[in-house]
C-alpha cells in the first residue's frame, strides 16, 4: 500500500479556463458550424440556402427587397471549414479571456457583436460603393467572426499595451501593441494587393477600426456608450429615490404592534 505522506492534489478549475461569455460564443459557433457541416455532407442545396441567407452578401443587404438587414450579425456564428473556426476559437480565447475577466460577461458580448456587424456594415459600404461607379453588385458571402476578433485584439492593444505575446512557433514575445500594429499593417496591405485569398481583410481592419471608435476618448461610439451608462445610472437612481420616499411617506408603526 502506497503513502500518500507529503503529496499535493490539484484540481484543474475549468472556470478560470475559459470565461463564461467567450465558452458561449465558442458553443455557438461551434453548433452552428455542425449544421454546416452536415448540410454539405448530407444536402450540398441545403449548405447554400444557409450561406444565401445567413452569410454576408452586400448584393442581399443593399440591393434586395426587403433587405436581409441580419445578415451583418449572423454571418459572424458561420465558418467555412475546419481551420477556420479553430484558429478563430482559438484566438478568441487567447485574448478575449482576459478581456472578459476585465469587464464582465454582458460587456464583452455586447462589444463582439458591435465589432463584427459594425466590421460586416463597413465590409457592405466598401462592396457596394463600386456599384454607383458601373461594377456589378457583389454576391460573394461573408463568414466567420474574424472581424468581430480583430476588434478583440483593438481592444487588448488599448487595455493590456505591454502584454507580452508569444510569437508562435518563435520563442520570441513582443509587447501586444506593436503586434497588434503589425497585424493591422498586414490586413492593411494585404486589402490593397488583393489577389484573391478568398479572406476579407476589409472585415477585419473594420472590426478594428470599429473598436478603436469604441475605446477611444471623445469618440462617437466612446460618448454613446457613456450615455447610455449615465442613463442606466439616472434611471436606477430615480427608481431609488422614488421607493425611499413612498416609504418616507408611511406613518411608524406604534410600539405595541413590534413584534419581539
Amino acid at each position: 500500500m502506497g503513502s500518500t505522506f507529503g503529496a499535493r492534489r490539484y484540481n484543474f478549475d475549468w472556470r478560470s479556463f475559459i470565461t463564461p461569455g467567450v465558452k458561449l460564443i465558442v458553443l455557438v459557433c461551434t453548433g452552428v458550424f455542425l449544421v454546416q457541416t452536415f448540410a454539405f455532407l448530407l444536402s450540398p442545396p441545403a449548405y447554400n440556402w444557409i450561406l444565401k441567407w445567413f452569410g454576408l452578401i452586400p448584393a442581399a443587404v443593399t440591393r434586395l427587397l426587403p433587405p436581409r438587414i441580419w445578415q451583418p450579425f449572423t454571418y459572424i456564428f458561420l465558418h467555412g471549414g475546419l481551420w477556420h473556426i479553430l484558429i478563430n476559437m482559438l484566438m478568441l480565447w487567447m485574448f478575449g479571456r482576459e478581456l472578459e475577466l476585465v469587464w464582465g460577461k454582458r460587456r464583452f458580448l455586447n462589444y463582439f457583436i458591435l465589432c463584427g456587424a459594425g466590421a460586416g456594415l463597413i465590409e457592405v459600404v466598401v462592396k457596394t460603393v463600386p456599384v454607383f461607379f458601373g461594377a456589378p453588385p457583389s454576391l460573394v458571402p461573408t463568414i466567420g467572426a474574424s472581424g468581430a476578433i480583430f476588434g478583440i485584439l483593438m481592444a487588448n492593444a488599448v487595455l493590456f499595451p505591454d502584454r507580452r505575446i508569444w510569437l508562435i512557433p518563435l520563442p520570441v514575445t513582443i509587447p501586444m501593441r506593436p503586434y497588434v500594429a503589425v497585424m493591422g499593417a498586414i490586413e492593411f496591405f494585404s486589402t490593397i494587393g488583393a489577389g484573391g485569398d478568398n479572406v476579407s481583410h476589409i472585415c477585419h481592419l473594420g472590426g478594428m477600426l470599429v473598436g478603436y471608435l469604441y475605446l477611444r476618448r471623445g469618440s462617437f461610439l466612446y460618448n454613446v456608450r457613456n450615455s447610455v451608462t449615465d442613463w442606466q445610472y439616472k434611471r436606477n437612481r430615480r427608481r431609488f429615490e422614488v421607493y425611499i420616499n413612498k416609504h418616507k411617506k408611511e406613518p411608524p408603526s406604534r410600539p405595541d404592534n413590534w413584534v419581539n
